[in-house]
């Protein structure tokens, strides 16, 4: 496990074949799914293990194997190493006696929590689920150091910082457990979110954003996902640190290519570097950061690869719809019509976009009324159409795009509504909406319902005859599809046939629930980044003033600034690189200008392999305490006084500076660190609630962030209560205007408990509902269709729901 690689020789003169685009991208692809199979074999088997045991006999099993590990080092003579082995393994015994009972209990009652028998999903089941998927890979990686211990090829510096990593994760899976039970003491019976007084909510935060995160986005990132997507959130993780580290200075040539040699290089190698700078950036950078990295694969070059990649339609156009207002009909009588502005709310009238994708050229789409709203995209290669027309479609899907609210738009989003058109028949209307935080509610939701009756109303320009219509998106698409059709029903208009949300987010307040909890280790959800999505959504978000330090710096202090840049970081990434091969050779490393996690324990290299003499090296060869090297002590018994005297971190956390709550300094380090302390010593003071901490028992202390003290909201606005932002909270008149509704949820996802809470609100009602759950994948499995089978599955369920909708009854 870990972050390995095998390096592989090509020889020989053979020229390689030529291949073309779409056929290289498939290839790269396919090579990336049977990357993540080959460096996924100890996560199946650890996988098998979680579902083939019950609870008590795994941690039974896993006592027993931490125990004679532990006999086994403590026999090794006073080596630091054998000394960490042993106690690493007590504490794996410890953390996993302490957890076992508060997970039996949580599995025992979770069933009362499910929407029937028939789907047995909810935040308790998904956190004890990772909770045992940790305990899994504990239980695979004892018995592995118990059979080969003695091997000389045993490599005792990689499993133990495996350990540790585990380690580290599993306390804080124990304070989530705690937290959990907590909840189901002071919850309803049956509601999974805390309803009660948004004062214990606001403790609870206070006391939940102070955990420690970076030890699930180091060595163990996505340990509860299918092992298959792995690499890709690897891959992700590595990408979102190396822009985050370079994202407020405004970078300018050479210091950008200089980052992007050795930066993304030196967070690959070191995956403890990497978590503690993914959990720096998750609490510390704004909405804009998150829109900017988000909308990364909103770039030309990335699309159409993207897009050769994926099916051929021969309509795939963006349509600018004009801000006229027209007439639709009313259900209860046709006769009589309702007029539908253009959105109005905060910017005035304007054009709304969509995307018109069909895989066949239809009657209509090529109509002179349609080419006139096509908005030019700039060079695109499009097939030209075929010389005769296919008849218009009897359905048609209106598609409303994730993102947050904040980010993307269809184009993101066009992979897969390529094979939605070709498996479906019919023609796609996605919008594109306006995104905050510079368009806030209700603008969005204004958009889209515009959008909505338009195609509805123009169905035929479409290539639908509008028999059937589905209304279909992901996280913030499906909030959307759900507030539309509301609107659409107060409004008197035609409601659609159905409705298919895929991990919709069904409310926007900050409640607390078991799935929530979730958001601690998810590398695509944290907490963080939902607070600062709602917050840009609800018009509720801070004003960023950091671009006032870029325009302070004028043009000779940013090239001076631009210059030290490259030249610190051309320094610590060949440092880093050239430690890193020395390493791999198994050759000492030269001390350096700046010391590295490793160059200070010179004896323990990344991959040395170890045999059982060399447990009993004297202690004094191997150094301080760094983040790899810190001590079963260090990772489940520090309090919060303690944390705030942990030598540095990372190699990044000396170079970058410290971290405050209003600016994170992604410059060169000042001279003054004071604030580093102050702000570490106030983390520990937050969160002393006594309803809260009383959920803890005694002598349990989880670990604390040591990156500053992050700002979200404590209590919600009252504009996140509004039934056409958070439908989970309309009253029970308006829930039952709504069509047909299917849900497609992840039972990984911290929004799994919004799909069930909402989906039992509706069948209370009487209301026709379904709900799916997919396991062992992520949200935002959509846009990820192509990476494995899992995926291709779960996108495959979501195009049935979407027939079934689109289906006649009497056809069924």
């Amino acid at each position: 496990m870990g972050d390995e690689s095998n390096g592989h020789t090509l020889t020989g003169l053979v020229p390689p074949p030529v291949y073309r685009p779409r056929l290289l991208l498939a290839l790269a692809t396919d090579l990336l799914c049977q990357l993540g199979e080959l460096q996924s074999e100890e996560a199946r088997e650890a996988s098998a293990f979680s579902h083939s045991m019950d609870l008590r006999t795994m941690t039974q099993s896993l006592v027993t194997l931490t125990e004679d590990n532990m006999a086994f080092f403590s026999s090794q003579g006073p080596g630091e190493t054998a000394r960490r082995l042993s106690n690493v393994f007590a504490g794996i015994r410890e953390q996993a006696l302490g957890l076992e009972p508060t997970l039996g209990h949580l599995l025992g009652v979770a069933h009362h929590f499910d929407l029937d028998t028939e789907t047995p999903a909810n935040g308790y089941r998904s956190l004890v689920h990772t909770a045992r998927c940790c305990l899994a890979h504990l239980l695979h990686k004892s018995r592995y150091v118990a059979s080969n211990r003695r091997s000389i090829f045993f490599r005792a510096s990689h499993n133990l910082a495996e350990l540790e990593a585990y380690l580290a994760a599993l306390t804080q899976l124990r304070a989530l457990a705690y937290y959990a039970q907590r909840l189901l003491a002071i919850n309803r019976p049956g509601v999974l979110f805390f309803e009660g007084d948004e004062g214990l909510t606001a403790d609870f935060l206070r006391e939940y954003v102070t955990l420690h995160k970076g030890c699930f986005y180091g060595r163990c990132l996505g340990f509860q996902f299918t092992p298959a997507i792995r690499p890709f959130l690897q891959t992700l993780s590595i990408g979102l640190v190396s822009f985050g580290e370079h994202y407020k200075r405004k970078e300018t040539g050479l210091s950008v290519t200089a980052s992007s040699l050795f930066t993304g290089g030196r967070f690959a190698i070191d995956p403890e570097l990497r978590g503690a700078e993914f959990e720096r950036i998750i609490q510390n950078l704004d909405v804009h950061f998150w829109k900017a990295f988000w909308n990364i694969t909103e770039i030309e070059v990335l699309s159409s690869l993207a897009n050769m990649a994926s099916t051929t339609v021969r309509v795939s156009r963006l349509l600018s719809l004009p801000p006229d207002a027209f007439e639709m009909p009313l259900t209860s009588d046709p006769k009589l019509t309702v007029t539908i502005s253009p959105p109005m709310a905060h910017t005035g009238p304007g054009p709304v976009l969509a995307r018109l994708i069909s895989y066949d050229l239809r009657e209509g789409q090529d109509s002179k009324m349609l080419n006139s709203l096509v908005k030019s995209e700039g060079p695109r290669l499009e097939l030209r159409p075929r010389p005769q027309q296919a008849p218009r479609s009897r359905a048609l899907v209106v598609h409303i795009h994730g993102g947050g609210f904040v980010a993307q738009t269809s184009k993101s989003h066009e992979p897969y509504l390529k094979t939605w058109a070709q498996e479906l028949g019919v023609p796609i209307f996605s919008i594109d909406y306006s995104l905050a935080p510079e368009a806030p509610f209700p603008r969005a939701l204004e958009e889209c319902f515009f959008a909505y009756c338009w195609a509805v109303k123009h169905c035929a320009l479409l290539g639908s005859t509008g028999e059937r219509v589905c209304l279909a998106g992901d996280s913030a698409g499906g909030n959307l599809c759900v507030t539309v059709s509301l609107r659409a029903a107060a409004y008197g208009v035609r409601v659609p046939d159905g409705i298919m949300a895929a991990y919709p987010v069904t409310t926007l307040q900050p409640s607390a629930s078991p799935s929530r909890l979730l958001s601690l280790m998810d590398p695509l959800l944290p907490l963080s980044v939902l607070s600062k999505c709602v917050s840009a959504y609800s018009g509720t978000e801070t004003e960023d003033h950091s671009d006032s330090d870029q325009k302070a710096l004028g043009m000779m202090g940013l090239v001076q600034r631009d210059t030290s840049l490259f030249l610190r970081d051309l320094r610590l990434g060949a440092s880093s690189w050239l430690n890193s091969f020395l390493e791999l050779s198994g050759r000492k490393p030269q001390k350096t200008s700046v010391p590295t996690a490793e160059a200070v324990r010179p004896t323990e290299t990344m991959r040395r392999s170890v045999s059982e003499a060399a447990l009993a090296q004297p202690e004094g060869l191997l150094g301080t305490d760094t983040l790899k090297t810190l001590t079963i002590k260090d990772l489940n018994s520090k309090d919060n006084s303690e944390t705030s005297d942990t030598p540095e971190m990372s190699l990044s956390m000396e170079t970058l500076g410290p971290s405050t709550p209003s600016d994170v300094n992604f410059f060169l380090r000042p001279e003054n660190s004071q604030e580093e302390t102050e702000s570490k010593d106030d983390v520990g003071s937050l969160g002393r609630s006594p309803r809260v901490r009383a959920a803890f028992p005694e002598g349990f202390h989880p670990r604390r962030s040591s990156q500053g003290i992050l700002h979200i909201p404590l209590y919600s606005s009252p504009i996140v209560k509004n039934p056409f932002m958070s439908p989970l909270l309309a009253p029970d008149s308006m829930l039952k205007t709504l069509p047909p509704v299917h849900l497609v949820a992840c039972a990984l996802d911290p929004m799994l408990d919004d799909s069930v809470m909402f989906a039992r609100r509706l069948r209370d009602l009487g209301q026709p509902v379904t709900l799916n759950v997919v396991e062992d994948l992520p949200h935002g499995f959509l846009s990820l269709a192509a990476l494995c089978r899992e995926t291709r599955q779960a996108a495959e369920l979501c195009v049935q729901r979407i027939r079934l909708v689109l289906t006649p009854p009497a056809a069924r």
